[in-house]
Formats: structure tokens, sequence, C-alpha cells
């Protein structure tokens, strides 16, 4: 299964190395993992009236990405779009790597916020004009999460944690600050009392449906004027 995901991976990141031969620079990137690659913002921007400020979307998510590989894959999935506007989510792959109750000293903490950092610096150093939009990460539903069909998939998030995402979002906005970027709570309306993903957005308790990525369009729309 392991070895199908990332083939799967691989595959993609051939298609967007054909694809960005075709792309129009300067317009407005999304890019990150699978929290990106599911959401259909290309299509909820073109049917607003934001796509008639003349820019177009693209979407550059790859699902079950890790900082470490978005790294590597930089130009790729980034750089050589040159876009003027860019809103990025990654890292939420990085917190899979260490147990559920070892939110109290999370050593996969500074190895994202290292990656992190180096990705703005490559940015900011190679498309100093780019504007930088660090999206926060989405909230779960664990309950949901634990009923997950997926043998797979229930492995590979039994780990993550409401309590890791708030973590990961509060150092998130720090390094924004420190960069001059741009942090965006894009989260309002997406939880219930207790503050875990509404089930009626999600897929599988991590993964939104398109009525929760329309929720997190509203909250982006002041940044894509």
């Amino acid at each position: 299964m392991e070895a199908d995901f990332q083939a799967e991976k691989a595959r993609k990141l051939k298609n967007f190395q054909y694809l960005n031969q075709y792309i129009k620079k300067g317009q407005i990137l999304f890019t990150g993992s699978s929290l990106m690659e599911h959401f259909l913002v290309a299509e909820l921007y073109a049917e607003s009236d934001l796509s008639k400020n003349g820019l177009l979307v693209y979407n550059r998510g790859i699902g079950g990405y890790t900082t470490d590989e978005f790294l590597r894959d930089i130009d790729t999935m980034l750089l050589d779009l040159e876009p003027s506007r860019l809103f990025i989510n990654i890292g939420t792959n990085d917190m899979n790597s260490t147990p559920a109750d070892a939110d109290d000293k999370p050593s996969w903490m500074p190895h994202l916020l290292e990656n992190y950092e180096k990705i703005l610096q490559a940015c900011q150093e190679k498309l100093p004009e780019m504007k930088i939009y660090m999206m926060a990460y989405y909230p779960i539903n664990t309950r949901v999460i634990s009923m997950m069909k997926d043998p797979f998939l229930k492995e590979k998030f039994k780990t993550r944690t409401n309590e890791k995402v708030r973590q990961a979002n509060a150092k998130i906005a720090q390094l924004a600050e420190q960069h001059g970027c741009h942090y965006i709570d894009v989260n309002d309306g997406l939880t219930n009392n207790a503050g875990a993903l509404k089930p009626e957005y999600t897929v599988e308790g991590v993964h939104m449906y398109p009525n929760g990525y329309r929720i997190v369009f509203e909250n982006l729309k002041p940044y894509l004027k």
C-alpha cells in the first residue's frame, strides 16, 4: 500500500511538471498537501465575482506530502509558476510521526518549522515581490477518524490531534510575522463547540467535503480581491 501511495505522489508531481510548461506566470497559486489538493478553489474562484480581477488560480496540492517532500520539489510545486500571490498549507503530514500522547514534547514541531522557514526563505529570495499567505491548518474530528474503515489511512491519522493543530497554528502565525507574511485563520465556521471539525464537513475526520471548503473559501475572499 505504501509503495502504491508513493507511486501516486510521483505521478502527480510528473503531471504538474508537464502542466507547468503551459501556465501563465504572475497568477494566484494554492499549494500544499492533500488538504490543498482536495480544495476546488479554482472552481469556487471562477464562479465568484473575484474572477473579474483577471487573475487565474492554480492548485498544486499533492496528497501525503510532508515539508521534506515539498522542499525537495519546491520548483514544481511553487517556484516555477512565479505567482504574484501564494496561498500555502503544508505540514500536517509532519504531525503523523509521533504518538498522540506526545503533545507535550512535539519532536515533529522543530522539523516542521525548520522546513517551513526554508520554504519561506526560498520564496523571498527568488520571488521577492510575491505576497505570501500562510493558511491555518484545519481542525480534525477524532471521533470520525476512529470509525474510519481504511486501515492504511486510520493508521496514518491516528496520531493527529486538534492539540497538535493548535500548537502548529500558533507557531506558523509567529513564523509568518517574523518573515513579513500573512497568516490567515481560515477555520471560522468549521468547528463545533468542542473545537472539532463538524462531522457534516468531513469525509473521514481529516479531509473535507466541498461544503467545508466553501466555508474556507469565504474566509479567504478578502485576500483574493
